[in-house]
């Protein structure tokens, strides 16, 4: 996965209550960096999840997550993770993200995470809006 294939970046740097005993970022630290991206990355669309769930009843959950460690994220690195909507399903949406070095071009961590948007009082998959998919149709291009 390279730099180029993403259009949006959340900045971090590396504290040290997210490493291991060896330096390295502890492996759970890894989807709360994904999870914040994707945040920022509706943030960044005009999207308010919360409000819109909050007003619809309707709701993301996370049914996969997948990390891809390709090299060590130590202390006090400054990181660019990158998001993008991979895939647009009837009810779910695939995210690719990767971690890189500030500025670099070579992902360290790679991951993918599947949301199913799903009607909060039966837990059930509906299909997503069309606000929704035009929201991110300004920004990705879906085959």
């Amino acid at each position: 996965m390279s730099r180029e294939q993403f259009w949006f970046f959340h900045p971090f740097r590396v504290r040290y209550s997210e490493i291991d005993g060896q330096g390295v970022v502890f492996n759970a630290h890894y989807l709360t960096y994904f999870d914040t991206t994707i945040t920022e990355y509706f943030r960044a669309l005009g999207y308010d999840q919360f409000a819109d769930a909050k007003a619809t009843g309707i709701d993301f959950h996370v049914v996969k997550s997948v990390i891809e460690y390709k090299a060590p994220v130590l202390f006090d690195q400054e990181l660019d993770v990158g998001a993008r909507v991979a895939r647009i399903g009837n009810s779910s949406l695939t995210f690719e993200l990767a971690i890189f070095l500030k500025g670099g071009d070579e992902a360290l961590v790679t991951g993918e995470i599947v949301w199913v948007y799903t009607d909060q009082q039966s837990h059930r998959p509906v299909p997503i809006s069309k606000p929704i998919r035009d929201l991110i149709a300004t920004r990705e291009q879906q085959p």
